[in-house]
């Protein structure tokens, strides 16, 4: 497993619908299988100050999960406070977001095995009028794993997140049906629908965590644990 040498980029059907949940179970899962792991969230928005430093709870719950140490700039490199829109927040702050800008900071650790890059939002989230996150990822060449929301209308949103991913030439490399919203009327029929039409292997279908905490699934770490053994990441290796 030590040549094991991955790139991941964690992209999602919608926002809220549990991006951050199922990357920090990936990345426990990767590190179950003794693989070095680090998972990146290059732009958050929605963060509070920390010691005088911007954070983001879904950033540091990556950090946590990962096990290998960076500091949480190299994790998150673009943070904005106001939970909105990350180019719009970007604007707000007098900061600039393209495509260039996020190659030049996110930092991509040779010595990791895997690294694990979730996104914002879904999948042509914008980074400013004419480029979106997409881009970056095009031009960075990273495998995607997406994340399926279930929900009315995922159907539709999958399969056109998907299209627009092989249009660049890139590859969806798994998928995850993840129900952070709760049932679903037709569940299993609506997952039926998604095996048989997406070809790239489904790592796992994820209940609704059903926890005490304020949003519908929080990525702590015995839950995502016990989540990341659901998850097959054996196709992903």
């Amino acid at each position: 497993m030590s040549n094991v040498k991955r790139k991941f980029f964690v992209a999602g059907t919608d926002t809220e619908i549990g991006k951050t949940f199922i990357s920090t179970a990936l990345i426990r899962a990767f590190v179950a299988n003794n693989l070095s792991t680090v998972g990146l969230k290059p732009i958050a928005s929605g963060a509070e100050p920390v010691q005088g430093v911007l954070k983001n709870d879904d950033a540091l719950q990556l950090q946590q999960a990962s096990n290998m140490s960076f500091s949480y700039s190299e994790i998150n490199p673009l943070c904005f406070e106001p939970a909105i829109a990350p180019h719009i927040a970007a604007d707000l702050a007098g900061q600039t977001l393209n495509v260039e800008e996020l190659a030049n900071r996110v930092v991509m650790p040779d010595e990791a095995d895997i690294i694990l890059v979730e996104g914002a939002g879904g999948w042509l989230t914008p980074l400013n009028q004419k480029e979106t996150y997409a881009d970056w990822v095009e031009q960075e060449q990273l495998d995607v794993i997406l994340v399926v929301g279930m929900k009315l209308g995922c159907l539709n949103h999958a399969m056109l997140s998907i299209r627009d991913i092989q249009s660049r030439g890139l590859t969806v490399k798994g998928w995850v049906a993840n129900f952070a919203q709760g049932k679903m009327n037709m569940a299993e029929d609506n997952v039926k629908w998604l095996k048989q039409n997406i070809t790239a292997p489904c790592l796992g279908v994820v209940p609704f965590q059903d926890t005490a905490n304020s949003k519908p699934q929080d990525a702590d770490a015995s839950l995502a644990n016990t989540v990341a053994e659901l998850l097959d990441v054996s196709a992903l290796l």
